[in-house]
């Protein structure tokens, strides 16, 4: 059976790292993707926050599964060399976490007028191009995620971003969640993917809801994913994302008291479908 290891987007328990680290501990999870504390994004945290956080970590057992970026979440047309830099500083965190993984998206459309990928897929793939070289010099894996109106939101482009950057360095971050607030098939969003994920983030979602719904109750046929996953020897991480409360561009919220409530749906599903959690 494939071996599937939970982590989670801690900072929808709540903004304070130590609320963070000791719910997921009653939960027995042991991994974050790092993506915020304090209110603010892991890419705007100061050095004495980084080592403050990265002592909590070691001091209560607990590792990261990624560093959940913002990076690609900019229009396609908006100057690209700040965001270089920020990506820069992600591969450093990487380096310091002593990890290889950095969550990353494919670019919003321009600021101004309708959204034409035909007209802005050459910048899109230029723009990733840079952070795939970059991660490739440096050791470091990315993995896209199918996020609401960038270019990778559809499972069409989905696999052509993929097809695009067939090495080991670009992988597939799947949300069925996303496919389904984006009006997709989240079934055609795992066969457009599945060949390269290596990272799910599990997120339920029912057409029209205003938060997620825990996994398996809604829209985003997690059983089935899972079942499909789990025979074709899945092994990797099942990141927690819930958005029980609601969610926005920069993240969502569950709670503490909801998030245990994700984190026994979520081990439910696995085991429903086949699969073993380490």
């Amino acid at each position: 059976m494939a071996g599937i290891t939970l982590s989670a987007f801690s900072d929808e328990i709540s903004p304070v790292p130590e609320v963070q680290v000791d719910l997921l501990a009653k939960c027995g999870v042991r991994f974050i993707e790092f993506r915020s504390i304090h209110e603010t994004n892991v890419l705007s945290l100061s050095d004495r926050q980084v080592h403050e956080f990265l002592q909590l970590l070691r001091d209560r057992g607990i590792g990261l599964s990624a560093i959940g970026s913002p990076i690609g979440k900019i229009p396609v047309d908006q100057e690209f060399a700040p965001h270089l830099e920020k990506f820069r500083r992600a591969i450093d965190l990487c380096q310091l976490f002593g990890i290889d993984a950095i969550r990353v998206f494919s670019f919003y459309p321009p600021e101004k007028g309708q959204a034409d990928w035909s007209a802005t897929r050459g910048e899109v793939m230029r723009r990733m191009e840079n952070l795939v070289a970059l991660a490739e010099k440096a050791g470091i894996r990315l993995f896209h995620e199918n996020e609401h109106r960038i270019y990778g939101d559809s499972p069409e482009r989905v696999a052509d971003l993929l097809a695009q950057f067939p090495g080991k360095t670009l992988s597939a971050a799947y949300d069925a969640a996303n496919f389904v607030f984006c009006g997709y098939c989240p079934w055609e969003g795992w066969l457009s993917s599945r060949d390269r994920v290596a990272h799910l983030h599990i997120k339920d979602w029912k057409t029209g809801a205003s938060h997620g719904s825990l996994a398996g109750e809604g829209e985003g046929r997690w059983l089935e994913v899972l079942k499909d996953a789990v025979s074709r020897g899945y092994s990797g991480f099942a990141t927690l994302e819930p958005h029980l409360l609601g969610g926005g561009p920069t993240g969502g919220v569950t709670g503490p008291d909801l998030f245990p409530k994700a984190v026994e749906s979520a081990r439910k599903i696995i085991h429903e479908a086949g699969g073993r959690i380490n």
